[in-house]
């Protein structure tokens, strides 16, 4: 087996409205079509989805206080430290890597935790 490409992560959320701020507003990123019925969003980040789906409850089982150490979905980012003044001046919390990457994690309303990674070509 040869595994080539990543092609989406989904992932649960509860409020379509609070996540799609988030995700659109906060993270920035782009919607694109989704051709399915049950509800949800789809964003593109270059030839990777992400797919948000809509459910009762969101299973979190995040507990470890380093929020880089419980499940995650990691995203390259062009400038982190714009970002980071950013979150800030948005109030929005984050948490610096505990390794000392340049790296940052934050949740999005369902507690979901997602790394911004500096890009380093």
């Amino acid at each position: 087996m040869e595994i080539i490409q990543s092609l989406h992560t989904a992932i649960l959320i509860t409020d379509l409205e609070q996540s799609e701020y988030f995700y659109s507003h906060i993270l920035e990123l782009k919607k694109t079509e989704r051709p399915l019925k049950y509800p949800g969003i789809w964003y593109q980040i270059g030839n990777y989805q992400l797919h948000l789906i809509v459910a009762p409850t969101v299973p979190t089982d995040n507990q470890q206080e380093k929020w880089g150490q419980n499940p995650h979905i990691a995203f390259a980012v062009m400038d982190l430290e714009a970002i980071k003044k950013e979150l800030t001046a948005k109030n929005y919390p984050f948490q610096a890597s505990a390794s000392g990457r340049p790296a940052i994690f934050i949740k999005d309303p369902d507690g979901n935790i997602i790394e911004l990674n500096q890009f380093i070509e």
